[in-house]
C-alpha cells in the first residue's frame, strides 16, 4: 500500500511536502545540517503521523456525516501532538521534511530511521 501524506508528513517511499525553513542551519556548501536528534524526532513523528492518517482514512470512510467534523478536528490535534511530543515545533517538523523532499541525503537519513514493514 502506498500512501502519500501531505502537510509536512513523509510517506514510506520518501515523498515529502511542505514549506518552511526553521529547524535547520545551512552549511557553507548550502547542504542542510540537521542534527541527528532532530532527524530522530522527525522520523518518529512522521511514523506516528502516518499511522494517524491511516486510522483517519478508515474512520472517516465509516463515519456518520455528523461525526466527520469531530473526527477531522481530533485527528488534526493528534497529528500536532505527535510532532510536538517528539520535541519539535510544527514549523521545525515541516521544515525538516521540506529539506528531505529536496535533498536525497537528508531524505535517506530519515528513511533509515523509519521502521517500515518488510514487503517481501
Amino acid at each position: 500500500m502506498r500512501e502519500t501524506l501531505h502537510r509536512g508528513d513523509a510517506d514510506c517511499r520518501g515523498t515529502f511536502r511542505r514549506s518552511g525553513r526553521a529547524g535547520w542551519a545551512q552549511a557553507s556548501s548550502a547542504v542542510p545540517n540537521i542534527s541527528e536528534q532532530s532527524l530522530d524526532a522527525a522520523a518518529a513523528a512522521a511514523e506516528r503521523v502516518m499511522h494517524l492518517k491511516q486510522n483517519f482514512t478508515e474512520q472517516i470512510a465509516n463515519a456518520d456525516p455528523a461525526d466527520r467534523a469531530r473526527i477531522v478536528d481530533d485527528t488534526k490535534q493528534a497529528i500536532a501532538s505527535a510532532v510536538t511530543d517528539q520535541g519539535l515545533s510544527i514549523e521545525e517538523y515541516t521544515s525538516i521534511l521540506e529539506v528531505a523532499q529536496n535533498d536525497d541525503a537528508v531524505r535517506e537519513r530519515i528513511l533509515r530511521r523509519l521502521q517500515l514493514p518488510n514487503k517481501d
